[in-house]
């Protein structure tokens, strides 16, 4: 099809190929979603009204060596000039930081069915839309119902994300040849992390000085509403969907799909073998032992920075953002290497996943205790932690991808079967922590680290003995067939066409040959 009028103008300013288009704005997408999610983190900080407890704390707490008017003298409660500000204590914030996970999981598996009923572009516009709505009406939310109305608006924002990870799954294997994934794939999913670095940062900048905390919600759900804009009218579900892609892309993206495979017409989803399948369930556990972690960080390191450790809200946000500067470099780092590893053959798929699972567990593990035995020594904390992010990078080139290893026909399932399941974690870690940590006290926080610690460990163990990089029987059974073993009958079968062939007829006036599909 040649491009006229406003498609030809469309095509010629966006002079990039359209399936680049698609990876930076997905980039926005992911960064923006994970801004949204971590912003609450540093923002209650500022919501709270910090009041001098009543009895004497036992246990070492830090010393507040700022200059800040927000100190207080004896057992004075803390006067705040401008928003409210609400005496949650510390189990109930982690409650409301716990809140986004519970719309999340719900959302994530029905994501990936909306994604191929509806197509990825919507799935992931109208959900990221949802959520950018709802953080800019957070401030309304916490007004007229207090921590309850909070609660329900992070829900609703973790029910808009839900369906991100998979609709862009399923945009990757619709817009990007096998040989180009790696390359796209970091670029969208590394959003994440400059969400990560920019959220806290950016978050810090708007409050500190005695800032309004609810310019921090509309900020960022406004350039979720401006990033939506720009996605409805620049992106689309599939490139023959595409009003303004230009013919040569279009035909190199149809032949290298299609001939990769990725069209291939697959049997129903082997639900009963998925649910009995070992290595998917060990490949859960290990999901779960690092969303524990990596989520107790992104939701709770703030906290220790702002109460344990005494920082600033301004230097909270800088500090909250190294660590993940670091994970995001380290990941290309470590899938670099994993991947020349594998050409080499200097180690099989299962061994550098077990490898760089290892790297991303247990290594961040023994990082984050060591940090809590720093006491109040800034320097070495920060740098504690930001060692221990840095080696999670590993994950990228692990757990991440293990499910297109033991199951490359069900990837998205699996993947959005795992990813679901482990991010219960976000729900149970906030409450945990606010649960253990009532006092903010150097003691309680490490009982808190230890819990990370032996998650962490854990996990890592079950999946470096059972884990697996091996395709799976129950994805291709035509090929590999049915263990011995198995005793729960056939799997099901796609059901072929009827009739496959086209009909040729010859209308009355007219020789050319007409088909009718």
């Amino acid at each position: 099809m040649t491009l006229k009028g406003w498609r030809l103008i469309l095509n010629r300013v966006l002079f990039i190929p359209q399936r680049y288009v698609l990876g930076i704005l997905g980039l926005f997408a992911l960064a923006n979603s994970f801004t949204m999610r971590v912003c609450l983190s540093m923002t209650i900080t500022q919501m709270v009204v910090h009041t001098p407890p009543s009895e004497h704390i036992i246990g070492e707490t830090c010393p507040d060596t700022s200059a800040s008017s927000n100190h207080t003298i004896g057992n004075a409660t803390i006067i705040y000039a401008g928003r409210e500000r609400y005496d949650w204590s510390e189990a109930t914030q982690g409650f409301l930081l716990s809140a986004f996970y519970y719309g999340y999981v719900l959302t994530h598996l029905p994501g990936g069915i909306l994604a191929e009923k509806f197509g990825g572009k919507w799935t992931v516009g109208v959900g990221l839309l949802c959520t950018s709505l709802a953080t800019i009406l957070t401030p309304w939310a916490v007004s007229f119902g207090g921590a309850t109305g909070l609660f329900i608006i992070r829900v609703i924002e973790g029910a808009g994300e839900g369906p991100v990870t998979p609709g862009f799954v399923l945009l990757l294997a619709r817009w990007v040849p096998p040989s180009e994934r790696s390359t796209f794939g970091a670029m969208i999913f590394g959003g994440a992390q400059i969400g990560n670095i920019f959220g806290p940062y950016i978050s810090g900048l708007l409050l500190a000085n005695g800032g309004d905390w609810a310019n921090v919600f509309y900020v960022f759900g406004t350039l979720g509403v401006l990033w939506f804009l720009f996605w409805i009218i620049l992106c689309y579900s599939t490139p023959n969907t595409h009003p303004f892609i230009c013919d040569e892309e279009r035909d190199y993206l149809n032949g290298n799909i299609t001939a990769s495979g990725l069209h291939k017409k697959l049997n129903p989803v082997p639900f009963k073998a998925i649910l009995r399948s070992r290595p998917l369930w060990v490949l859960v556990m290990a999901a779960i032992g690092h969303d524990w972690g990596y989520f107790t960080m992104i939701t709770d390191l703030p906290k220790y920075f702002s109460d344990v450790l005494k920082f600033n809200i301004k230097e909270t946000g800088l500090m909250s953002a190294l660590p993940y500067i670091a994970m995001y470099i380290f990941s290309f780092v470590f899938a670099s290497l994993c991947d020349l590893c594998i050409k080499k053959k200097w180690h099989s798929i299962g061994t550098g996943r077990k490898i760089y699972t290892t790297l991303s567990s247990s290594v961040p593990a023994v990082f984050i205790i060591l940090a809590s035995y720093s006491g109040c020594n800034r320097l070495a904390a920060v740098a504690l932690f930001v060692a221990s992010m840095a080696f999670m990078g590993g994950f990228y080139s692990s757990v991440k991808i293990n499910a297109m290893d033991i199951a490359p026909n069900y990837a998205g399932t699996c993947s959005a079967f795992v990813n679901g399941i482990a991010a219960i974690s976000g729900i149970i870690t906030p409450y945990l922590v606010g649960l253990l940590t009532p006092d903010q006290t150097i003691e309680q926080w490490r009982i808190a680290f230890w819990t990370v610690f032996a998650v962490l460990v854990g996990t890592n163990i079950v999946y470096v003995i059972w884990g697996s990089g091996e395709q799976q029987w129950w994805d291709d059974v035509d090929k590999f067939g049915y263990p011995s073993n198995w005793k729960h009958g056939p799997l099901a079968k796609r059901t072929p066409a009827l009739n496959t062939e086209k009909k040729v007829v010859y209308p009355k006036h007219d020789h050319s040959p007409v088909t009718i599909d």
